[in-house]
């Protein structure tokens, strides 16, 4: 009779080899050994009789210690007989059946065909774990059988207790004599062979995680319970003591495990010579250049932006001492002051010290030249008076046609559809790892939902209190029973948990909780010694049948416990408790509208019960649902919508008042309904843009709706500003004619700069990521259609402006007419901002002092900028992108704190060729004549250098396993019924029916014989047709102790076998796991790893290898982050350069324009280093923003010099005076008070990557737009040779110094000529 056990113990024999994998959480099922006795808390027993005069025992050759079975155990296990005989003769036909297992033994044998057969039995249920690694099975078997069958067996085997059952005398203790070099070789030569579908050692099951040859045959030889699998007696290995008793250790010859006749695969064999070669590393991360300074290290980039600055302020002073002394000499007499070098037509350049002449004749032709503007800029002004001058006759028409064009625009608002989704938003179409995603997806099985609760307690004295006491286990069996209760409403039904978590085999929920020690019922924890048997399970929870959980697999501590180091569990300060969730991938938006609604009453579960009661025992819970994140992130959307609200609201404040005049009567003067109605245009244009792609079904973002009206504002105010002020400087004429002529002048300047942005814009749509893409194209229209209605419909608003103004009438309620004295033509009197530009700003920097400081201070922060900027750290950190007061934010750190296991990763093959020709299973396979280089091979070495690779485990291979499972040498797997069907082992139904607690033996399935014999196979393998016809019947074969290889639950969604009859198997994956990622950075490396380590694989294999974890499609635009934003922040500019090249006509004046751009926005990258912020999808949309806005700062600036008519000093003070109050009050400080109302958003978000950003842009912008871009106008001259300035520069520095004493004695005509080199 054979042992079948209690139900429990079947269940937890059909799990032996299932592995479920959830989300970061790891769920690993084990198995457990009959060969390998686990640790029992308790075990009845007879009390054993030892032999009443052991010095009677025979202990020489030829003699046997015990001899054939005598009677079995109460639970069916069968014993020896101590029986001392001489060695028998078998019969031929016993000795080739011994041989077949054991080919040591020949002669004469101390075993019977009962204790033979009962030997085959226990060690076949071992075979399917070693039979990788043919040494190590050798050896393995080598031992039972000279236990059992050694014709020397008294020599080793000391009977040591009996025990009495029915009358007859049974053996219950026996010493095993061994030499310690004999334990050494046999666990060396076992020690790493890997247990494929657990991703770990066999070691772990047939030895519980045994470190050395002692412990591993303490384990084996521990004496087993009742209807526990294991030795049915106990066997006690020795290496020393019995010498006064004529014993000779054991000490047969030990295979190694890379034996040539008996070789392992690498994997199983690290040690092997041709193994010995350590996984070279994907790529090492560049640590990059450095330099040692003494005790300082220096990077080089920063050394070199040091050195250069030296040189650049070496250059200013030199400037600045020529230019002081110059400067004092001109404040002596009416001369004009002189540039920094003038050209004098000859291809030279002069440094000017007394002499005027050179620099009348250079003044008089700067004159001249500035005078004389461009085609296009004389096209563009005639035009814009023209335009101006029309609009103002014909406001009210020109007002019809722009409400209805706009109307027209946003009738597509009705097909509005805004897209959320993360991965539609961050992932381009053409991604690769959006097309592995789907790929995984629809040809194995989508990732679970998971659910999760963190329990921990909290720190005192530095460190938090040890979690596992019987009180917090007790308050996790209330808080379990409550989750078991909660029902969700979902159309007209409700649901459970029980209904949609995910059942490997169908019986009870797959829950990875410390409770499955428990089976999951409080009522067995008091029957089970309370929180000492979780504690005994951390240990064995491999081996111990007990700690088996209620879905019938073992479960790791490390997935449900958090805190520890290592593997030491008593430091354990968090239950972390995860709920599987079946999920469904499509596009319909029910399909998982059963598991969204109970996420959603488990999240309003945890929120009004649970917290408190936690609260209440002294602890801290965090939770978080697979919708968590998706129902933060639109609650985060409406949060801040008062805040977004107020900043609107205190902008159009500042705008009305600074449109205004505010002289008396303030009432008529001010111009209230102008701004808002400007700012009803800048509403109208994001609306007209968005209403116009969504008629196109272009979806919208939310991020359009949050950064657009800030851009569209700030280019809108901007020009309402220049226009309004370009209309008070007008004097006589008519309103129209007024009108016409501040159009002609600020025309130009505004159609540069709105050009400029729109196809900056414009070009970014050719960016990959699709936020960025979609964002540019509504920009652009949003902009494009601003500038046009800034021109026709606020021009024609602003015509009744000065009507009503002029005509007394009252702002706000132009019907109400104020006093006659009031109307009229209103007298400009300049703004405060005017009078400032005029009197300190523009004087202040024509000062030498004052530029050699701008161009130092400004200089210095850009190239401390470009050596800070590599410091920029890709990512988007979860908790920011979440509001301040989610519960998310302690659930993020809870998972960095506790969390103690990685995500796994998959790494895919596709169309895998098994066909007996191809060879590329052994391409991929591990055991033995497996290629070394093969992928698990290759990830088992990856797993030995996981700070390198980021692999922490070896791969689960359902290819090692199948054909393990097929080998003769398992012969209790891989077996058929005479008439060529399938038979499963004989544990299993129909050989041993279910709900018997034993199994008679030779009834059922006592014709069953293995698949194949060894003759049968080609090499090894199965053919082609073997391995067609066998595959299925793996996947669907139950693991259990007599084949603990079966598929099913392990590699259940591992394969695809659509189409697989052809000999391709299109899909299937090898199972591993990251390290513990904790930190934005180590997910992108973890990424950019598995895609080297699996591109390395492939290219290596020739086989198409990808890996894939779930958090890879969202990780994936860090891996070119910088690529995207180079090639979007060069193209922007690219842009503006060009529209500027074409309206002013002068190279120089556009690379000025792009110069300053560059350093703005440089110098806010450098800030984002410097402020923490990250760069992603929204600082990126931010920075291509900033180009944009930058252009606002600098172009009216260039064009007014440009322009203009004077010296260059001249006509940089003209442009300050001209537009720069307009910049700095229609962009600075409009968007200064609007900016500061976003620091007290409730998403950090907003605080992080809106009002940092934006306020450094701002300042920024105009720091360089009105201090910057005028001083470097001011010394460089248009058309200046700059090559050749430098290289006379260079010159300067040296001549100045030699020749400085004679400068001081030289008469005041004295100056030096530079002649180019």
């Amino acid at each position: 009779m054979k042992s079948r056990g209690t139900q429990s113990d079947r269940n937890m024999e059909r799990w032996r080899m299932c592995a479920i994998i959830f989300a970061t959480i790891v769920l690993v099922e084990v198995t457990t050994l009959e060969c390998a006795a686990p640790y029992i808390i308790s075990s009845a027993k007879p009390a054993p009789e030892f032999l009443k005069d052991p010095g009677d025992q025979v202990h020489q050759e030829g003699w046997c210690a015990m001899y054939d079975l005598c009677g079995s155990r109460v639970d069916g296990k069968p014993l020896n007989c101590p029986k001392q005989v001489e060695t028998v003769i078998p019969t031929e036909a016993f000795s080739h059946k011994i041989q077949s297992l054991c080919p040591t033994i020949t002669g004469n044998v101390c075993c019977s065909e009962d204790q033979f057969d009962l030997l085959r039995q226990s060690v076949q249920q071992a075979v399917p774990f070693l039979v990788g690694c043919p040494a190590c099975l050798r050896n393995f078997l080598d031992i039972y059988c000279e236990l059992s069958c050694s014709p020397d067996q008294s020599l080793f085997i000391d009977v040591v207790s009996t025990s009495r059952e029915h009358g007859r005398e049974l053996v219950d203790a026996i010493d095993f004599y061994i030499t310690e070099e004999y334990g050494t070789k046999l666990f060396d030569s076992c020690k790493d062979v890997k247990f494929a579908a657990m991703n770990t050692r066999a070691m772990d099951f047939i030895g519980a995680g045994a470190k050395n040859y002692t412990d591993w045959l303490s384990f084996m030889g521990h004496r087993a319970g009742p209807y526990e699998p294991g030795s049915p007696y106990q066997i006690t290995y020795k290496t020393s003591g019995g010498e006064d008793k004529g014993m000779q250790p054991l000490n047969i010859s030990v295979a190694p495990c890379w034996d040539s006749s008996l070789g392992c695969s690498c994997g199983d064999c690290p040690a092997a010579n041709s193994c010995a070669e350590p996984l070279p590393p994907s790529e090492d991360k560049k640590e990059g250049c450095n330099v040692k300074i003494g005790p300082l290290q220096i990077g080089c980039l920063s050394l070199g932006m040091g050195i250069l600055y030296v040189i650049i302020l070496f250059g200013i002073i030199t400037w600045f001492i020529a230019a002081s002394r110059e400067y004092a000499d001109t404040a002596r007499g009416p001369e004009l002051r002189a540039p920094l070098i003038n050209s004098n037509g000859d291809n030279e350049y002069a440094i000017a010290s007394g002499d005027g002449s050179q620099r009348e004749v250079n003044d008089r032709e700067q004159l001249e030249k500035s005078a004389t503007p461009t085609f296009i800029e004389t096209f563009m002004s005639d035009w814009f008076r023209v335009q101006g001058t029309w609009v103002a006759r014909h406001p009210g028409a020109v007002l019809l046609l722009s409400a209805a064009i706009i109307i027209v625009l946003c009738f597509g608002l009705l097909r509005l559809e805004v897209e959320t989704r993360p991965e539609k938003l961050w992932v381009s179409p053409g991604s690769k790892a959006a097309e592995e995603k789907a790929f995984f997806d629809t040809h194995l099985a989508p990732f679970y939902r998971i659910e999760q609760l963190i329990l921990a307690t909290i720190p005192a004295n530095g460190s938090a209190p040890y979690i596992v006491t019987n009180k917090n286990l007790l308050l996790l069996f209330d808080i379990q029973a409550k989750v078991d209760a909660l029902r969700a409403n979902v159309t007209n039904s409700t649901v459970s948990l029980e209904e949609i978590c995910t059942k490997p085999l169908r019986t009870a929920c797959a829950t990875q909780s410390v409770l499955q020690y428990y089976k999951m019922d409080s009522s067995k924890f008091y029957d089970y010694q309370g929180s000492a048997h979780a504690e005994f399970c951390f240990q064995h929870f491999s081996s111990a049948a007990q700690c088996l959980g209620a879905f019938e697999g073992p479960v790791e501590p490390g997935t449900v416990l958090g805190g520890f180091t290592g593997n030491n569990y008593t430091q354990a300060t968090a239950f972390i408790v995860t709920y599987p969730v079946q999920n469904f991938v499509g596009d319909s938006a029910d399909i998982n509208e059963k598991a969204v609604a109970w996420e959603e009453a488990f999240i309003r579960l945890v929120e009004e019960e649970l917290v408190p009661m936690v609260q209440a025992a002294g602890l801290t819970l965090a939770y978080s649902s697979e919708n968590s994140v998706k129902a933060e992130l639109e609650r985060e959307s409406t949060a801040d919508i008062g805040t977004i609200a107020i900043s609107y609201i205190v902008m159009f404040v500042y705008i009305t008042v600074i449109l205004g005049d505010w002289i008396h009567p303030w009432y008529v003067t001010s111009r209230a309904l102008l701004g808002l109605a400007g700012v009803g245009i800048v509403a109208l244009c994001v609306l007209g843009s968005i209403g116009l792609f969504s008629f196109f079904h272009v979806k919208s973002t939310l991020i359009i709706v949050e950064v657009i009206p800030f851009l569209v504002l700030a280019v809108g105010v901007d020009n309402m500003c220049i226009l309004v002020h370009a209309v008070k400087r007008q004097t006589g004429g008519s309103v129209e004619e007024r009108v016409g002529k501040a159009l002609s002048e600020v025309g130009p300047s505004i159609t540069l700069a709105s050009l400029s942005e729109v196809l900056a814009f414009t070009v970014g749509i050719a960016t990959p990521m699709p936020a960025c893409r979609v964002f540019s194209m509504f920009a652009a229209v949003a902009v494009l259609l601003d500038f046009l209605l800034q021109i026709t419909a606020f021009v024609a608003l602003l015509t009744y402006d000065l009507r009503r103004s002029e005509s007394g009438r009252v702002d706000c309620f132009p019907c109400i007419s104020a006093s006659a004295e009031t109307s009229g033509e209103q007298t400009y009197e300049p703004s405060a901002l005017v009078k400032y530009m005029e009197n300190i700003h523009a004087p202040a920097l024509n000062l030498p002092a004052v530029k050699a400081l701008v161009l130092a201070v400004f200089t210095g922060i850009f190239l401390a900028s470009i050596a800070l900027v590599p410091n920029l750290v890709p990512g988007l950190d979860q908790r920011v992108a979440l509001p301040r007061n989610s519960y998310l934010q302690g659930y993020f750190g809870n998972i960095t704190e506790h969390i103690r296991v990685g995500p796994p990763v998959y790494f895919v093959v596709k169309d895998l060729n098994y066909s007996t020709e191809s060879n590329q299973t052994n391409l991929l396979c591990s055991i033995s004549h497996c290629e070394p280089n093969s992928l698990v091979n290759e990830v088992a070495k990856a797993a030995l250098v996981p700070d390198q690779s980021f692999i922490a485990r070896p791969a689960a291979s359902w290819l090692d396993d199948f054909l393990v499972w097929m080998s003769p040498e398992a012969f209790g797997c891989c077996r058929t019924f005479p008439d060529s069907s399938y038979c499963p082992p004989d544990d299993q139904p129909p050989c041993c029916p279910e709900g018997d607690d034993y199994c008679s033996e030779g009834e059922a399935c006592s014709d069953c014989t293995t698949c194949f014999l060894r003759s049968d196979l080609s090499d090894g393998r199965p053919t082609t047709k073997q391995f067609k016809e066998k595959l299925p019947w793996f996947l669907n074969a139950l693991p259990s102790a007599d084949c603990a290889k079966g598929g099913i639950g392990a590699y259940s969604t591992s394969l695809n076998l659509t189409g697989y009859e052809d000999g391709i198997i299109k899909a299937s994956e090898f199972r591993s796991y990251h390290t513990p990622l904790n930190k934005q950075t180590d997910y992108v490396d973890a990424l950019r790893a598995g895609k080297e380590f699996a591109k390395r694989i492939s290219d290596s294999l020739g086989i198409e290898i990808f890996p894939y974890s779930v958090f890879y499609i969202f990780f994936e635009q860090y891996l070119d982050i910088w690529k995207v934003t180079g090639t979007s922040l060069l193209l922007a500019m690219g842009a503006v350069f060009l529209v500027t090249l074409g309206i002013t006509g002068s190279l120089w004046t556009s690379c000025i324009v792009i110069l300053t751009i560059a350093m703005i926005i440089i110098d806010l990258m450098g800030i984002m280093v410097l402020w923490d912020i990250q760069l992603n999808a929204v600082s990126v949309v931010n920075l291509v923003m900033s180009v944009g806005i930058a252009v606002e700062f600098c172009v009216h600036i260039t064009h007014y010099f440009t322009v203009s008519t004077g010296t260059r000093d001249e006509r940089a003070s003209k442009a300050l005076k001209t537009v720069g109050a307009s910049v700095l009050s229609g962009i600075t400080l409009t968007k200064f008070v609007g900016v500061l109302v976003l620091y007290f958003a409730k998403s950090e978000i907003f605080e992080v990557y809106y009002f940092r950003m934006y306020f450094a842009l701002v300042l920024l912008g105009a720091l360089h737009g009105l201090v910057f871009l005028p001083v470097f106008l001011s010394l460089f001259v248009d058309g200046l040779n700059f090559p050749l300035y430098i290289r006379s520069l260079v010159e300067i520095h040296f001549r100045v110094y030699k020749e400085l004493p004679e400068l001081e004695q030289s008469p005041p005509g004295h100056y030096f000529r530079v002649v180019p080199l």
